[in-house]
C-alpha cells in the first residue's frame, strides 16, 4: 500500500504510526515537514482532505500557539502561522489512497489501512 506520513520522529504518536504503517506492510513516504516546511496550498488540500479546518489541525498545545495569539485568527491567518511555523501542525498527518487522516488517536489510521 502507498502511504505518506508527515512525521515529526520527536513526537511519540507520530513513531507510533510510523510503526503502524510498517506493520501494516506499508513502507511510507516519510515527509519531515519540519525540514521541508509546508504551502498554504499543501496545508489547505491536506486539511481539507482529512475533513478538518485550519484551527482543527493546529497543535495548540505548542507555547508558540499562545505566543502568537491565534486562538481567534481566520483560516487565512493561522495557515500563515503554519508556513511560517511549521510546528504548529498537529501531528502526524497520513494519507494513503483510502484517505487522509490525522492519527490522533492513532486508532484512527485503521480507517485508511
Amino acid at each position: 500500500m502507498d502511504a505518506t506520513i508527515y512525521h515529526h520522529p520527536r513526537c511519540s504518536t507520530s513513531r507510533k504510526a510510523l510503526d503502524r504503517l510498517r506493520e501494516s506492510g506499508s513502507e511510507p513516504t516519510v515527509v519531515r515537514y519540519l525540514d521541508e516546511g509546508w504551502t498554504q496550498d499543501q496545508l489547505r488540500r491536506l486539511f481539507a482532505a482529512a475533513g478538518l479546518t485550519p484551527a482543527e489541525a493546529a497543535r495548540k498545545r505548542d507555547p508558540l500557539y499562545a505566543e502568537l495569539g491565534i486562538a481567534d485568527a481566520t483560516d487565512d491567518e493561522i495557515l500563515a502561522a503554519m508556513v511560517a511555523h511549521p510546528v504548529l501542525v498537529e501531528r502526524p498527518f497520513v494519507v494513503t489512497a483510502k484517505g487522509t487522516r490525522l492519527a490522533r488517536p492513532l486508532d484512527s489510521l485503521d480507517e485508511i489501512l
